[in-house]
């Protein structure tokens, strides 16, 4: 599906878009992203996003050069140009990308000192129906996340070769999504996603520290949770805790919240979408509907 790309300001279809083979994300992967969707052709959870991003290039010592209005306004002009937005037929897909900018064949900062700032919009394309429906099978892949000691799964980086190998494990396998366990064998999150298990009432995610990016709608689904009266927290979660789940479902902001029915060859719980994962993601579409609504927004 074609995208819009804006480039360092400049606004071009995505055959035009072009930026250095010299640029570091691209030699080394030195750089952060941020995945937005709109609702109601506003961007969702804004300003989470941008305190992620911001997150993930400290710990990067990346300097953002931009305010987030400033981005906002990038955004939301390459939106336009694509035609989505504001009284748009079709939500967005947003993809800002921030790198250590271009620079000599070397490690040092100092080699590049502007960064590249790029942004990706494109028409949102949802998950088909019966994913929702029916829900979806995963895999237990045998690729490690990244030990926080290495690169911290903190940052929502460039570089995905941890999570492409893993999600390339599970594509093979037949699977919608891969399942990654940390260095200890713990769960730690999805190739594209964060986890959750749903075990006596109460939906169940790996904490933090053990490794994984704190998503989005992962912080969100704790407010979601709290509004409906359905436990929402963190909890150390082993095979046997998805392979014995009542139910289970990933987030993302794109994919919002999806069912799992199956492990490999073992189904979960009744082997359809519960009644928790189903609550949930009505409450979830209702708060974002909501939140994006023109007289919210005018308020």
């Amino acid at each position: 599906m074609a995208a819009t790309v804006n480039v360092n300001g400049l606004v071009s279809d995505q055959e035009h878009a072009t930026i250095s083979i010299f640029d570091h994300g691209f030699l080394y992967g030195e750089g952060v992203y941020e995945t937005l969707r709109t609702y109601n052709g506003q961007p969702f959870l804004f300003e989470r996003h941008m305190r992620r991003l911001r997150n993930s290039a400290g710990m990067l010592a990346l300097a953002i050069p931009l305010t987030d209005a400033q981005i906002d306004e990038r955004f939301r002009e390459t939106m336009r140009v694509a035609g989505l937005g504001d009284g748009a037929a079709r939500e967005a897909y947003i993809r800002i990308l921030v790198t250590r900018g271009i620079g000599e064949l070397t490690y040092d900062p100092a080699a590049t000192p502007t960064p590249s700032i790029v942004v990706i919009v494109k028409p949102n394309v949802d998950p088909a129906p019966e994913v929702f429906d029916r829900g979806v099978n995963v895999s237990l892949v045998g690729v490690v996340r990244n030990h926080p000691g290495t690169v911290n799964p903190l940052i929502k980086s460039n570089s995905l070769l941890n999570n492409a190998l893993a999600m390339q494990e599970a594509l093979r396998r037949g699977a919608f999504e891969g399942v990654m366990r940390n260095y200890k064998g713990e769960l730690a999150e999805c190739t594209q996603s964060n986890l959750f298990v749903v075990k006596d009432g109460a939906a169940l995610t790996p904490p933090i520290d053990a490794g994984l990016l704190p998503g989005i709608t992962r912080e969100f689904l704790f407010e979601v949770g709290a509004e409906a009266g359905i436990p929402v927290r963190e909890a150390v979660l082993t095979d046997a805790d998805l392979l014995g789940a009542d139910e289970s479902f990933l987030t993302s902001t794109t994919r919002e919240i999806v069912p799992i029915v199956r492990v490999d060859d073992q189904p979960i719980g009744s082997g359809t979408p519960g009644p928790i994962t189903r609550a949930l993601l009505d409450r979830f579409r209702r708060k974002a509907q909501a939140l994006t609504s023109p007289q919210t927004i005018v308020s």
